[in-house]
């Protein structure tokens, strides 16, 4: 954990999200600022702090993030319609927050590109 970051002290339970789900892997809550319908965030709970960083041993962590993103897609009731799973990676690619995390959006059409 990275006392300085704010995703791992929201998997700490050090500050207050509304969680949408835990494991010993990864946790997803509910974006503060949410630019769809369902908005989520899904973040390892090992600070990993980009996609740039992602290594082999990561793969486990890499695979649960795609398939729990699926999985809450379902239970929000977008996977029907569809959605769209975003990285950023670094300061040109919107990444805004060091730690790795994927947002979850849908309930709307998303328009390509996005920006």
């Amino acid at each position: 954990m990275s006392t300085d970051c704010l995703f791992c002290r929201i998997v700490a339970g050090e500050i207050p999200a509304a969680k949408v789900h835990e494991d010993e892997l990864i946790v997803a809550i509910r974006d503060r600022h949410p630019v769809a319908p369902v908005h989520l965030l899904l973040m390892p709970r090992a600070h990993i702090e980009s996609a740039l960083d992602l290594a082999e041993v990561d793969a486990p962590i890499a695979a649960r993030l795609l398939a729990t993103a699926a999985a809450l897609a379902r239970s929000e009731g977008i996977a029907d319609g569809g959605f769209r799973l975003v990285v950023n990676a670094g300061v040109d690619g919107g990444q805004t927050v060091g730690h790795l995390h994927v947002h979850l959006l849908g309930g709307r059409a998303m328009q390509w590109p996005p920006g």
